[in-house]
């Protein structure tokens, strides 16, 4: 469970490894290899056995790819990882370039050469990331070629671990809110309105709610690494390896669900011949619509059918996650009282701040994992976008700066997310203006009434209008999705400048996180989760209306807000919001807590 800050990865990975690979390349007559961060499942964090760009440049990542050709080699990282991948992989052996201005398709077709055999693996890429990896291919006069066994697998060899063995559980009805009979047959119906016999399902946080299971496989999130063949009538196989089966679980997914061994998925799938199989070209590998090809079956490309009914919360889900803010809130004001106190003169580095915050949250007694690495900015650092500290980039707080904390826990009754920005001695007026615009456009967004029908990207602009107005504003999106005791960033749904075509539905959780970033300065985020309500009528309207209820319950750093610069409105709702966060989390923490906790909640 701790933060492990990489202590076990370092820039020499490349120079020992790339060679293996570029040698088991040429055994199989490739030019050149593209290695994804996704594993078989798609997964965003990865068990140590399938985190193959790690082993082959030491980056640890959560996105990022690389492109090895046998005389020079590629890594792609987004902005979040701009300090950590020059940090962790040997810059002089690979080029660092951009995830997602050209990418990976944008290099081969300036990288390869006519006539040259580009390996991929088809486990490891979705059909729709293939294609363009094709299209950039073929402009270059180079061919993609399928590959297996893998030749990074291969030169990995027997040091690489073994894959995760980790028990699947119950995930029992008050956590869950519904038996997994009736998600199946609401599903299966689903199935039969798309014209779908059945669904392959590959996403494991898919089986994870679909079953109501859960398991150790994926740091970070608690998912089981297993797929699934559902049918119309709900009836379901599921392909487990039968050392993960506890002996609890077969009788609780019931008759109606065929437990299979993984290597039993191939027979499996070519039994699916003639039929209509629904399969999410987004989230599974192109190797399973390979198969069904093969198979004669007909593929409906359309979204997993799990996505949108895991997203839309359910009311027990709803009050798991009520709890498991409240819970999570009264480590963050143990934190924050600690930041606020002895930290001001201790001026910790940021591994302290990770480790304390951690410590905190596991005095709970319920903390089954983090929902993610901890982030934690001092100073300048705060300014680079989900920046996270290894011991090699560790950065001591000052006087006069800011720190940037992002953090998130997992419980059995829901997935916390949390940043708050908190000033480290006196804060510059400048810094304090700004933190007060991000705070108008975090209250704008949380107060929202807003018609059935609205995307998150026509409300993205609420969140930013006060940065616009000072001719400032982030390039990160407003809101993500988040799961039930499950991953921290899920969708469909999201708030952002980019076109979402999924509406906001009740029960949906979102994050509202607008921020500021000056480079080479600080960074400015406040962030709380938010669940979409009920509609609602308001009184003399005509219709009623979507909205917000706020899940987080965290205190914000008045010491960075101008109060004159918020409307009377606004005060009230900060106001208001501070007393709820006393009124929940006050009874929670000893007394030397309290009283910070009512002076940094008292009323503007």
């Amino acid at each position: 469970m701790r933060q492990t800050f990489d202590e076990n990865t370092d820039p020499s990975f490349g120079a020992r490894h790339v060679p293996l690979i570029r040698e088991a390349m040429a055994r199989q007559g490739l030019d050149a290899l593209v290695v994804p961060h996704e594993d078989e499942h798609q997964n965003e964090y990865l068990p140590e056995a399938n985190d193959r760009l790690a082993w082959a440049t030491g980056f640890t990542g959560s996105a990022g790819a690389a492109v090895i050709f046998k005389d020079k080699a590629a890594i792609f990282v987004d902005g979040r990882y701009s300090l950590q991948v020059r940090d962790q992989v040997d810059t002089n052996l690979f080029e660092v370039r951009d995830l997602v201005d050209g990418g990976v398709p944008g290099y081969l077709e300036t990288a390869a050469s006519k006539g040259q055999q580009i390996g991929y693996d088809p486990r490891l890429h979705s059909p729709d990331a293939l294609e363009r990896l094709r299209r950039a291919a073929e402009k270059a006069g180079a061919t993609l070629k399928p590959v297996s066994p893998n030749p990074l697998d291969a030169a990995w060899g027997e040091k690489r671990p073994p894959q995760p063995k980790a028990p699947v559980v119950p995930h029992p009805l008050e956590y869950a809110g519904e038996e997994s009979a009736s998600k199946r047959t609401r599903v299966g119906a689903g199935l039969a309105e798309k014209g779908a016999d059945a669904a392959v399902l590959t996403a494991p946080a898919s089986i994870a709610w679909l079953f109501n299971v859960r398991g150790g496989d994926v740091i970070r999130s608690p998912l089981p690494l297993a797929q699934a063949i559902l049918d119309q009538d709900g009836s379901a196989q599921l392909f487990l390896d039968p050392d993960k089966v506890t002996p609890e679980l077969p009788a609780w997914l019931g008759n109606q669900v065929a437990l299979q061994p993984p290597e039993a998925l191939p027979t499996a799938l070519k039994a699916l011949g003639g039929r209509r199989v629904l399969v999410d070209p987004a989230q599974s590998a192109a190797w399973y619509l390979e198969q069904l090809d093969a198979a004669g079956a007909q593929v409906i490309r359309a979204e997993d059918p799990c996505t949108l009914p895991r997203a839309c919360k359910n009311p027990v889900e709803i009050e798991g996650a009520r709890r498991a803010h409240a819970r999570d809130g009264a480590a963050l004001a143990r934190f924050l009282h600690w930041l606020g106190a002895e930290a001001q003169t201790s001026l910790p580095d940021e591994v302290e701040v990770v480790t304390r915050l951690e410590g905190f949250r596991e005095q709970t007694g319920a903390l089954k994992d983090l929902s993610f690495d901890t982030i934690a900015g001092a100073g300048p650092n705060g300014a680079i976008v989900h920046y996270r500290p290894t011991r090699r980039l560790n950065r001591r707080t000052e006087p006069g700066s800011l720190l940037l904390v992002d953090s998130g826990a997992q419980y059995l009754d829901g997935t916390t997310d949390v940043t708050r920005t908190v000033a480290i001695g006196e804060p510059s007026r400048e810094m304090a203006e700004r933190f007060t615009l991000v705070l108008k456009g975090h209250l704008a967004l949380a107060r929202v009434r807003f018609p059935q029908g609205i995307t998150g990207s026509a409300l993205d602009a609420l969140a930013r209008a006060p940065l616009w107005s000072a001719g400032l504003d982030y390039d990160h999106g407003t809101g993500h999705g988040v799961g039930s005791y499950l991953g921290v960033h899920e969708g469909p749904q999201r708030i952002s400048k980019a076109h979402s075509p999924v509406p906001l539905k009740p029960g949906m959780i979102v994050s509202n996180e607008p921020g500021y970033y000056k480079a080479g300065a600080y960074g400015i985020r406040i962030e709380n989760l938010q669940f979409v309500t009920e509609p609602a009528p308001v009184p003399g309207g005509e219709r009623p209306m979507l909205g917000f209820e706020t899940l987080t319950l965290a205190p914000i750093d008045r010491r960075l807000i101008v109060g004159e610069m918020l409307t009377e409105q606004e005060r009230a709702q900060m106001d208001d919001y501070h007393a709820r966060v006393l009124a929940v989390v006050g009874p929670q923490v000893e007394a030397e807590v309290r009283a910070w906790l009512e002076e940094a909640c008292a009323p503007l």
